[in-house]
């Protein structure tokens, strides 16, 4: 076999240095495995709990849904959350799988929630439905008649074209 060219020998040179620090013992055995640690949320989830812990939470059972009023008129809604509270300190805790939805999307099931800063929002969608009511009931009744030719008093010479 024939040598290898200096360039080879060099790099093979420079990537010898570089893991001889990296060897336990002598020539020949394996090199250390460096451990890396992996951060996990485990201890931010502990140092929460115990925070909530000091606060004095207490679990609420039986909450089926939580909804969040934006200012936007949209709605953070958890289905199934966890509730803790605090009465003494004025802190809810709500733990679940929280999603964006628009206000149309809830109701009507929503409409016994909203308050009067809502109301707004609800009046809004309310003119849009009806808007969209009355073109629907408009556009049928002109837009019905462009599939229909127009065929004129004589039926008969119309079929036979």
């Amino acid at each position: 076999m024939p040598a290898p060219s200096p360039e080879v020998a060099a790099a093979r040179a420079k990537l010898a240095a570089k893991f001889d620090a990296v060897r336990t013992g002598g020539k020949g055995t394996a090199r250390r495995t460096k451990l890396t640690k992996h951060a996990s949320s485990g201890a931010d989830d502990k140092q929460l709990q115990a925070q909530l812990k000091r606060l004095g939470v207490n679990s609420i059972p039986g909450i089926e849904e939580v909804n969040m009023f934006q200012e936007d008129g949209t709605v953070l809604h958890f289905s199934a959350p966890k509730v803790q509270a605090s009465v003494a300190a004025n802190t809810y805790v709500i733990t679940g799988h929280g999603e964006n939805k628009r206000l149309e999307e809830l109701l009507p099931g929503i409409i016994n929630q909203l308050g009067p800063d809502n109301l707004a929002n609800l009046k809004r969608i309310a003119e849009g439905f009806s808007a969209a009511q009355a073109a629907g009931a408009g556009g049928a009744a002109d837009g019905g008649d462009e599939d229909i030719p127009d065929i004129g008093d004589n039926f008969e010479e119309v079929s036979k074209q």
